[in-house]
């Protein structure tokens, strides 16, 4: 398999390896002070409340789930939908009619999902954690990539890593491809479950959308290249940091539109002075 894949796995590993998630290096690649707060701070800064938009992709992920948890005969659009209603909370939305209006929302969503793809086949992993050190220069390993997919399949003897999406806008084969977390996965599913692994896609539960995209392994090493140079940055600014450094100064903000709907807005001060704070609904897809 690695040779397939082209990369390098190892054997024996170094002493000290830099473990590494698509969203630690999303986080430090979009603000170095957010990554801070998150992964570093203790206690954890204050934070804002829940974000509807999280609330809904968290239902939606939930019920897929379940439903391929069941036997087969069982996964039906109503069972699905009926997930949607065990999963549901009303967390960051504006009030109970938007809440309701986005339940039957998402109940469709689920619905449409079943009857327009094949849930008949059993994934081989679930929310699964997928591991594997890497190195890209054909040397000893230099990092731990990890990170849990939504939905590894197996289709003619090959993996195939999906992940769901319910944003507001139908993602491409573009994205899909320059997706450095489907990216990752794929690399680390091969890694865990010991098969060939380099077709991602991403399904869009309100549009119906698929977007996949197959992998090279060049495709799959210039990736893992970008994660490498972003994990010696944050390595080196967590240990610079821990010797006495100046945090603000080795993990600085990065003050963008985003900083808006931050959830570290609260703490933040160069965040806050971007624009007015969004709504928690802000974000739901239309």
């Amino acid at each position: 398999m690695k040779e397939q894949l082209g990369f390098d796995f190892g054997v024996e590993q170094p002493q000290r390896l830099t473990k590494v998630s698509p969203a630690r290096l999303s986080t430090f690649d979009d603000c170095p002070r957010r990554y801070r707060l998150t992964y570093l701070d203790r206690p954890t800064p204050q934070r804002t409340g829940p974000w509807a938009h999280s609330t809904l992709g968290a239902v939606v992920h939930n019920a897929l789930r379940a439903l391929f948890d069941l036997p087969v005969v069982k996964r039906t659009p109503q069972r699905a939908m009926a997930l949607v209603a065990e999963h549901w909370k009303d967390a960051g939305f504006a009030d109970d009619e938007q809440a309701a209006r986005y339940r039957a929302r998402a109940k469709g969503w689920v619905a449409e999902y079943v009857e327009d793809h094949d849930v008949s086949e059993d994934p081989v992993g679930l929310e699964r954690w997928v591991s594997a050190p890497v190195s890209t220069s054909g040397g000893r390993p230099s990092m731990i990539i990890e990170g849990r997919a939504d939905r590894i399949d197996q289709r003619q003897g090959e993996l195939v890593v999906v992940d769901y999406k319910t944003g507001r806008r139908a993602p491409d084969e573009h994205e899909a491809r320059a997706s450095q977390a489907l990216a990752m996965y794929a690399v680390a599913s091969a890694r865990t479950l010991r098969l060939p692994c380099t077709t991602v896609e991403l399904h869009h539960l309100p549009t119906g959308t698929v977007a996949a995209a197959e992998h090279t392994p060049e495709t799959l090493r210039r990736h893992l290249e970008r994660a490498e140079q972003t994990a010696g940055d944050l390595r080196l600014a967590t240990d610079t940091l821990d010797a006495g450094g100046d945090g603000d100064v080795l993990f600085p903000a990065r003050p963008e539109r985003r900083c808006s709907w931050c959830d570290f807005r609260p703490s933040c001060a160069v965040g806050r002075e971007i624009g007015p704070a969004a709504q928690p609904w802000d974000l739901l897809a239309p």
